[in-house]
């Protein structure tokens, strides 16, 4: 596909990150096929040159040149998906847990939390170190819970929507496939998540309300009902559908138009970086426009009895776009990049390929469909 263009593009990108050694080990093996073959043994300098030659090669090799470990959609392929969504999204989302204090804090109480450096210094004052890792359990048992379900059921609604469309239309409207397929996962996910979350917002922003998770879900459950936890579940659920279909799109773009050389051809790192950039990206855009609704989650599980439409009448609308949001935007750009990153680094790891990219080429698929 007009491959001639792409590769006559200039790239700031150094050629060996994303170059193969295939083709180098085939020149290699011309040269050694050319050579006259003799009875005599090889040379003490033979063997040196052969022993230091791989030293000198400085090219990683591409993904396509290791052997796979994992099929493809097996069950084995989809539990690698759900230990990998389980390692991204508890240790990312625990570890920004002082930022994650200060935001909810500061669209809680704007007065008292006015600013990010402001927020950190009351609650260093009155609470301590200590108090800037409040509501970590919750946080690390919640999002490991979300991050298994939203990657591994992806995973699975992405390649189950993509067979029922067919490998044309899979391919002509595969943004509705991925958000399909996330919005199908992340249902399940968010389940999973809602009631830790309700508990880490009311822990982080109400002291005094419990220590944690233990005594804090049966309190909250005796104060709002069971129903109370999922009270934030369609904020939540729109936040994470537009991230996922977002961040394929963006990685599309950028081995399209950024790198002169497909996929199967660029390096295990580059491909990681690539993963990273893309949801870097991805997570910038998600949180502006998803702010409001991450608003609507902190004020509806911090209030008792609250409703959406009281919500707006005390934050106001412009307060719902605007409020925390300088912080959020650091804090889910860059936490939604490194969880592509480990996400993708486990996947390789297995023997998988990175998520997104060129999808596999569908003429061949209905070619062979026809036929």
């Amino acid at each position: 596909m007009a491959f001639s263009d792409k590769s006559s593009r200039q790239s700031l990108i150094p050629s060996y990150l994303y170059s193969s050694t295939s083709t180098k080990a085939m020149a290699v093996e011309r040269i050694l096929q050319a050579r006259p073959t003799t009875t005599v043994s090889p040379s003490v300098s033979d063997v040196e040159a052969v022993a230091v030659a791989p030293r000198k090669a400085f090219v990683v090799p591409s993904p396509a040149e290791s052997g796979r470990k994992i099929e493809m959609y097996s069950p084995a392929f989809y539990a690698a998906c759900t230990a990998g969504g389980i390692l991204s999204c508890g240790l990312t989302h625990m570890a920004v847990t002082p930022l994650d204090l200060v935001k909810c804090n500061m669209q809680i109480d704007p007065t008292k939390y006015k600013s990010i450096t402001s927020g950190f210094g009351i609650l260093l004052k009155e609470q301590g170190v200590r108090g800037f890792f409040r509501g970590w359990v919750p946080t690390l048992l919640g999002y490991s819970a979300q991050g298994a379900c939203k990657f591994g059921f992806y995973e699975f609604f992405k390649k189950y929507y993509s067979d029922i469309a067919g490998p044309e239309y899979a391919a002509k409207y595969k943004t509705l496939i991925y958000l399909a397929g996330s919005a199908s996962a992340e249902v399940i996910a968010d389940i999973a998540l809602c009631p830790f979350e309700a508990v880490k917002v009311r822990v982080q922003t109400q002291p005094g309300f419990a220590r944690g998770l233990s005594d804090g879900l049966p309190k909250f459950v005796r104060s709002e009902g069971a129903l109370g936890l999922y009270k934030g579940i369609v904020p939540l659920w729109g936040h994470t559908m537009m991230k996922f279909a977002s961040f394929e799109t963006i990685v599309e773009m950028i081995y399209k138009y950024g790198i002169p050389r497909p996929k199967d051809q660029c390096s295990k790192e580059l491909q990681l970086g690539v993963s990273f950039a893309g949801g870097y990206v991805a997570g910038v855009f998600c949180a502006i426009v998803s702010h409001p609704a991450d608003n609507l989650v902190s004020f509806l599980n911090n209030a008792k009895g609250a409703t959406v439409g009281d919500a707006v009448k005390k934050i106001g609308m412009l307060g719902l776009f605007t409020r925390g949001l300088p912080l959020r935007i650091v804090m889910i750009g860059t936490l939604t990049g490194a969880q592509w990153g480990i996400y993708d680094a486990f996947k390789v790891s297995v023997g998988l390929p990175t998520t997104g990219g060129v999808a596999p080429a569908a003429p061949a698929a209905t070619e062979l469909a026809k036929a």
